[in-house]
């Protein structure tokens, strides 16, 4: 009988402020250590907390995109424990009255096609500082410039059944969270944090005993050691071990998932509101403005690029990939040329140019510009590529309108000859050039048509439009022969 795989994640997400949760350090990442740090988040006697407004701005609009019911009154508690990176003793948290739950957010599984996964809560807290095992032989270094930095915590209920399905789940999520400007979510900062509980079960069994899986510090990570964590368990149950209640490290170097302490249980963490905060009350104007801030999402997007400009639903997943791509996107159609094409060119040729940055893409009104271009049958397409590198260059240095991709082609010497007589010029002397080719075509060799476009391109020194070429070729080739 198979085994079940059940996945619950806790996600970690630094939100995009300048300052910290509760005081006016910066949460700026890569500073000297322990320089962003003030008598308040390093837990201080005396020393007084304030919330983030722009923190809890951005959890707000976070919680609303993933569906979730924003409350207006939430509570700050203290999740105690003793570890070097945490002065105070506790983290400032949200337990018993969080600041939102019950979302959802809908994935594209390889596995099981699309479907909904639900967010249990999401609430805000504080991060704590960092622990160097390697800096110094023998002793531990310890950097607070990330304490009380803001965060949140998504935690999503356990339907997941994949390691895969767990990867989904994790770049749909980062998605989302992009496109509010919520969070940078680079992984390599810490600015976005997996934790995932997992366990296994015979189909339609209760839920087994799980264990949690962390230092994941990858999407691919993820997938790997919960992978890893789920053969362990099901090797050591077939053997008829119990699986204990654990927390797991995952060693990326040796892939490996290793005991790191028992799994707590939150009595463990002894939570009490946080006697330094007062509950946290957001009025209904307020709600109400920022649930309607919140810019057009990838999912209604996505529908709306393929319902509004025709896209194939691939199409319009790769578009609406990024904020910063949809929205050039929309702008090169703008421009007044035809929606998959521009699709077609912005997919395949303007992004490559710089596919992992946006921003540096050709002025939409420039690429219109070429794509005009081969539509008119004034340059090929291959031109046209040429013409749109060079384009590139220069937007460095100047800047560019959509008439110069026309100046640049002539500059370039790549406007197609459509003279017709010019063209069956060619073409005559490409045939006579090749009589033995001529004669297998007239012999059923129809394939050779390629061959003949291309030598007549060649002749022409690419000037030539291939249409054109194409058609005298065959009103050549099928004359009578001595007609040519």
């Amino acid at each position: 009988m198979s085994w079940e795989t059940v996945i619950g994640l806790e996600v970690h997400v630094q939100l995009l402020t300048r300052s910290k949760m509760f005081c006016g350090c910066s949460a700026k990442f890569g500073d000297a250590p322990n320089t962003n740090v003030c008598p308040v988040c390093l837990g201080m006697p005396g020393s007084l907390p304030v919330p983030n407004e722009q923190a809890v701005r951005l959890a707000v609009r976070a919680a609303y995109a993933l569906g979730c019911t924003v409350h207006g009154r939430s509570i700050f508690a203290r999740k105690n424990y003793f570890y070097p990176d945490l002065p105070k003793g506790y983290q400032i948290s949200q337990f018993e009255e969080p600041l939102a739950t019950g979302g959802r957010l809908e994935i594209a599984s390889p596995e099981r096609g699309v479907l909904t996964v639900g967010i249990t809560r999401l609430h805000l807290e504080e991060d704590a500082g960092k622990s160097f095992h390697d800096r110094m032989p023998g002793m531990t270094a310890v950097d607070f410039n990330r304490c009380g930095v803001p965060l949140i915590e998504i935690v999503s209920q356990p339907d997941l059944r994949s390691p895969v399905e767990a990867r989904a789940y994790l770049v749909a999520l980062k998605q989302v969270l992009k496109y509010l400007e919520v969070s940078d979510c680079n992984m390599e900062e810490g600015s976005l944090r997996v934790d995932a509980n997992l366990s296994i079960r015979r189909p339609g069994a209760p839920l087994g005993t799980r264990t949690e899986v962390k230092n994941m510090n990858s999407f691919s990570g993820v997938e790997r050691a919960l992978t890893i964590e789920r053969d362990r368990q099901i090797a050591g149950v077939e053997r008829g071990e119990e699986i204990e209640q654990r927390t797991m490290l995952f060693d990326a170097a040796a892939n490996e998932v290793r005991p790191m302490r028992s799994k707590e249980e939150s009595h463990d963490y002894r939570y009490f509101p946080d006697p330094d905060l007062p509950p946290l009350v957001l009025s209904d104007a307020w709600l109400r403005a920022e649930r309607e801030a919140l810019p057009e999402l990838p999912a209604a997007k996505r529908e709306r690029f393929m319902a509004s400009f025709g896209l194939s639903a691939y199409d319009a997943g790769v578009l609406v990939g990024t904020r910063e791509l949809a929205e050039y996107y929309e702008s090169v159609v703008a421009e007044g040329v035809e929606a998959k094409e521009a699709a077609n060119w912005v997919m395949n040729d303007v992004l490559s140019l710089h596919p992992d940055d946006v921003q540096r893409a050709l002025p939409p009104a420039a690429a219109a510009g070429v794509i005009r271009l081969v539509k008119a049958g004034t340059v090929s397409r291959q031109a046209a590529k040429r013409v749109l590198q060079e384009l590139d260059a220069r937007s460095a240095s100047a800047a560019l309108a959509a008439d110069d991709a026309l100046r640049v082609a002539r500059e370039l010497g790549l406007i197609q000859v459509q003279d017709t007589s010019q063209i069956e010029t060619w073409v005559r002397e490409t045939l006579e050039a090749h009589a033995s080719e001529v004669a297998r075509y007239r012999g059923g060799e129809t394939k050779l048509m390629g061959f003949f476009v291309g030598q007549v391109m060649k002749r022409s020194k690419g000037k030539a439009d291939p249409k054109a070429v194409s058609a005298a070729l065959t009103s050549a080739l099928e004359a009578p022969s001595g007609e040519n």
